[in-house]
């Protein structure tokens, strides 16, 4: 989902529910969400984690992950691989309606995901339908006729044609950017309260200024959802998460790892603590286009002149764990092998001065843009004492900022990902491959374009996982990014609440959920 979200933090804007012992007034058989505001409910608009939380409850795609990062049929019944992974072939359930009873069919599937790409009105992560053949040139606007995009209806059945084999793609689709919304998704109140129309688990049926109202949908292709009304409160007044868990306003809610520390030693509380796991990457990247990042040396200096990993550990509060590679534990192939640049000031000193900068002298103003990873000042301290080198330092609000990244991308920069899908390609291609909307250091490298084809039309795990190290072995050596940490988040859930377990995508099922009998 997996998309350029906000900040590491905003991992940490979890579930809540209502327990069966919650205060007077709670209905039975509904949960209460404490989280943030969605910026949209248009699942081709979502590129934040908290619109992804709201939009992946109300839009259903073809599949879906369990648990244990399963992919699972959904929407479709199944799905069929051909001409060498080149065809995938999805056949949709039989019967499936919107939440107002209309049919959902195979046409709805492909108008749907044919939004992302949208010259008019992209997707933040129109990148995800990169390989899908002709998807390019239809969102670069080289040619109007969505016929020419490898996406056909046929029948009950969703064709997605491939310039290259797309093994992954089935599990990618598992997204909430590829839910499926009805044709009327333009006309606002298709997405308002009372007249919402959708293909989730739930419908939004009321909003207020520090709520939404969301209500199990009777349509839905599983059944109605055992919990029948969900609540997501936007606000709790000032009052902090674990004031209100331990007051019974909310039963599940993601607290702050300051927090936990010491949660796990208080008798009450600490045994309703829980750990978060999180599939998500902090790392700072360059401008590749802009001097002095356009030369590797440069890059290459800044990478060894930092302490990564000392950085990391002394902001920890338990929550990080220094980062090795660009893709996070967890993700299913990952490789064990270490890629984060090695820290070496006598080195970086070295390729700095190669670079026509010795000693920092005529090194160009440069300025780290970021929203507050925590690191960024320590970060700059070890430009400063390993290069001689004093940066400048801006932060901005994250929608801001992701703004900044898509349209005027700063020299230095930094980012946190989590994913969309657990697989490598999603912190790999889809965030550094050659013209993907998301690669906002614009940074190029054809051996790296061919190591990601290999690896994404591997017949076999291990095959896969030797072309993607392949692939981190070059942004090792060549620098547009460096990964800086992994995090885990924390959460308070109350006894007696089933399937309030998150599988490290950021998001949780709200239709998975129910109340121990």
């Amino acid at each position: 989902m997996s998309r350029p979200l906000a900040l590491l933090v905003a991992c940490l804007l979890l579930l809540a529910g209502c327990s069966p012992d919650a205060p007077a007034g709670a209905a039975p058989g509904s949960v209460t969400i404490l989280g943030g505001a969605p910026v949209t409910l248009d699942p081709a608009a979502q590129g934040d984690l908290g619109s992804a939380q709201t939009t992946a409850q109300l839009f259903e795609s073809l599949t879906a992950f369990d648990a244990s990062l399963t992919v699972e049929p959904a929407l479709a019944s199944g799905w069929t691989s051909s001409d060498g992974g080149r065809t995938i072939t999805f056949t949709l359930r039989p019967n499936l309606t919107f939440s107002d009873g209309t049919p959902l069919t195979a046409a709805d599937v492909v108008r749907s995901w044919l939004r992302l790409i949208d010259p008019a009105h992209p997707s933040p992560l129109a990148s995800l339908l990169d390989e899908i053949h002709g998807a390019r040139a239809f969102l670069a606007g080289q040619t109007t006729d969505p016929a020419s995009v490898g996406l056909h209806a046929t029948g009950n059945t969703v064709v997605v044609t491939f310039d290259n084999p797309a093994t992954d793609f089935p599990a990618l689709v598992s997204g909430p950017s590829f839910g499926i919304v009805p044709a009327s998704i333009d006309d606002p109140a298709t997405l308002t309260a009372g007249t919402f129309v959708g293909s989730g688990a739930y419908v939004l049926s009321k909003e207020t200024d520090t709520e939404l109202t969301f209500t199990a949908n009777p349509h839905y292709w599983a059944g109605t959802a055992p919990i029948k009304t969900v609540h997501l409160l936007t606000t709790i007044a000032g009052q902090s998460p674990v004031e209100a868990f331990a007051a019974g306003t909310i039963d599940y809610t993601g607290i702050d790892p300051s927090d936990a520390s010491w949660l796990r030693y208080d008798q009450t509380l600490g045994p309703q603590l829980r750990s978060v796991p999180s599939l998500s990457v902090t790392y700072y990247g360059f401008d590749v286009r802009q001097k002095p990042f356009d030369d590797p040396r440069v890059r290459q200096a800044f990478a060894a002149a930092v302490d990564w990993n000392r950085i990391v550990n002394l902001a920890s509060s338990g929550d990080l764990t220094a980062a090795t590679s660009m893709v996070p534990p967890g993700i299913p192939g990952r490789s064990s092998t270490d890629f984060l640049p090695a820290y070496d000031p006598a080195a970086a000193r070295q390729e700095l001065a190669a670079a026509g900068y010795p000693g920092g002298t005529g090194f160009p103003t440069v300025t780290l843009d970021s929203t507050d990873t925590g690191f960024d000042g320590a970060i700059l301290a070890d430009l400063q004492r390993n290069l001689g080198i004093t940066l400048k330092y801006e932060t901005l609000n994250f929608n801001d900022y992701f703004d900044r990244l898509a349209s005027d991308p700063p020299a230095f920069w930094t980012l946190s990902w989590v994913a969309d899908y657990p697989g490598a390609n999603d912190f790999l291609g889809l965030l550094l491959g050659t013209g993907s909307t998301n690669n906002y250091g614009h940074w190029t490298s054809p051996a790296f374009d061919a190591a990601i084809a290999k690896a994404v039309a591997a017949a076999d795990p291990a095959s896969a996982t030797a072309a993607f190290d392949a692939a981190q072995a070059i942004v090792k050596d060549q620098v547009p990014v460096i990964p800086v940490a992994y995090g885990t988040g924390y959460a308070l859930s109350r006894k007696g609440l089933l399937g309030a377990a998150d599988n490290g995508l950021g998001i949780l099922r709200f239709a998975s959920l129910a109340w121990a009998p």
